[in-house]
């Protein structure tokens, strides 16, 4: 079956901003890691929804790093977009950005790579819709995230 595809901004999440309140701090003050995931995990989760018009679950997460703490008051900008498509599966990549509401200096966060599958009403996985890279920026993406999933197929089957 011959399918369509999607550009990449169709689906991405461009700047999502939440605000770190005082319950999202760990006793260091500043943000909780979980805290963090869980947002980035339910942004992911929607532009691999957006782009495939299915439901998607959340199959691993791959190159979490946390570059720099995020403070009380912080603004965090959060972008999420589909980097690669497979048969079934998908690697959207999340980046996320603390931004001082004074100064407006920025730093990264976080950076991560959520790969999802997906399902049918069933809980089978499903065809999906290639993604069609555009900027140059998008086709680095693309090709990172196939070197991404060769290296994870790899470690995977000499783990068994």
């Amino acid at each position: 079956m011959s399918m369509e595809g999607k550009p990449v901004a169709a689906s991405a999440i461009i700047d999502q901003v939440i605000e770190v309140f005082p319950n999202d701090l760990n006793p260091h003050g500043t943000l909780f890691g979980g805290r963090v995931m869980q947002i980035v995990d339910s942004l992911a989760a929607i532009v691999a929804k957006r782009h495939c018009g299915r439901v998607c679950v959340t199959l691993g997460i791959d190159s979490v790093r946390f570059l720099n703490p995020a403070r009380r008051g912080d603004i965090l900008v959060c972008m999420a977009s589909v980097n690669k498509t497979w048969c079934t599966s998908m690697e959207v990549g999340v980046k996320v950005i603390a931004e001082d509401f004074r100064s407006l200096e920025q730093k990264d966060i976080l950076s991560a790579y959520f790969t999802f599958v997906a399902v049918d009403d069933d809980h089978k996985p499903v065809e999906i819709i290639p993604v069609l890279p555009e900027t140059e920026e998008q086709i680095k993406r693309f090709n990172e995230a196939e070197k991404r999933r060769t290296f994870r197929l790899a470690q995977e089957t000499s783990h068994h």
